[in-house]
């Protein structure tokens, strides 16, 4: 049985939102991952169902790894298409914040939601969400991605039923990216009672695990080595590690947004293993990105607000440096020392 963690109040004003909006806009943070594009898209599912007008809305590209979702043709990139995403975002009377705690995670489009006098929804678990700007606010840092708080959701204004098999395998696949396919973040039981729904609505997840873990060019393949044999950088002491790679390396392997994607879990396998540091040029911002990973207790999200101008999770934090390649690598050394006695 599934614990409800949605209260009767939340419910309560969820189907009141839900039952006065006619044109609504998903949006969910820049750099779009496997849990906002899921979410994104498992919201307009449901909402679409209803009869709703619905349009999915995204700051930026999101990786090619996630084009088969139903309807990932659709949505609209904003940085791309800003005129149309700013007419869908200005015609809305209600906009779904999916999978961020704060407006500037959407980068410039969230000066236009702010502004927006249209009813606001966020649905998030990462810390500290910005409450202000927001109608309503479904908040559950304990949860383990924001499909999951979807799934919730609906389980609580009895929304289980408009489910598709669509909006299934989105949720199924934002669940499994967000927990690296269930190697962390994911000993609640209720996760597996979920899973289990989404089965009965007819998903494939090994074939949906395929989609996402088999889907890369050979050039991936080739990048993950270079990183690995070339730019790994191993701190044994301290049992952590980091690497560095710029934009010119990436283009040497025919880069594509989220060819980088899970490289930073890799270092975790060494036997001991507590943290692990990726820093990427950005290939269009002049900003270096930042993604760190642990095991166990080491507080990921703690040393990214420190060094890195971010936050996240305990395990799965990330952020961004305004700084050469050089000076960020000097930075993630100092974390690290900084950080030595929960590491050793």
């Amino acid at each position: 049985m599934l614990k409800q963690k949605i209260n009767g109040q939340e419910a309560t004003a969820l189907k009141k939102l839900f039952a006065e909006c006619r044109n609504v806009v998903v949006v969910c943070h820049t750099s779009p991952d496997g849990d906002a594009m899921g979410s994104s898209l498992a919201m307009y599912e449901y909402l679409k169902r209803k009869g709703k007008n619905v349009s999915v809305v995204v700051p930026n590209y999101f990786p090619d790894f996630l084009h088969w979702m139903k309807d990932a043709e659709r949505v609209v990139l904003f940085d791309r298409q800003k005129s149309l995403g700013y007419n869908l975002l200005n015609q809305a009377d209600l906009v779904c914040c999916m999978d961020f705690n704060v407006l500037s995670r959407i980068d410039e489009m969230g000066d236009v939601v702010g502004k927006l006098r249209c009813k606001k929804l966020l649905i998030d678990h990462h810390i500290g969400p910005d409450k202000a700007p927001f109608d309503l606010v479904i908040s559950r840092p304990e949860a383990s991605s924001t499909c999951e708080l979807v799934f919730r959701v609906l389980d609580a204004i009895g929304g289980i039923d408009s489910l598709t098999h669509a909006g299934a395998e989105d949720l199924y696949a934002g669940m499994a990216t967000d927990t690296g396919f269930f190697s962390f973040n994911s000993n609640e039981p209720d996760i597996f009672i979920i899973i289990s729904e989404l089965l009965r609505k007819g998903i494939d997840k090994d074939l949906i695990n395929r989609r996402i873990q088999n889907n890369f060019s050979q050039d991936r393949l080739r990048l993950i080595g270079y990183v690995l044999y070339e730019k790994l950088q191993v701190m044994p002491d301290l049992h952590a590690s980091y690497f560095a790679i710029t934009k010119d390396e990436l283009a040497n392997f025919k880069y594509i947004k989220g060819d980088m994607e899970g490289i930073v879990n890799m270092p975790l396998q060494i036997k001991g293993h507590k943290l692990s540091i990726s820093l990427r040029e950005d290939t269009e911002k002049p900003v270096i990105r930042v993604s760190t990973r642990s095991v166990d207790d080491f507080p990921c999200n703690e040393l990214c607000a420190q060094f890195f101008n971010g936050g996240g999770h305990k395990n799965a934090s990330g952020g961004t440096l305004e700084c050469s390649m050089d000076e960020a690598i000097e930075i993630a050394k100092k974390a690290i020392e900084a950080y030595s006695d929960k590491l050793r």
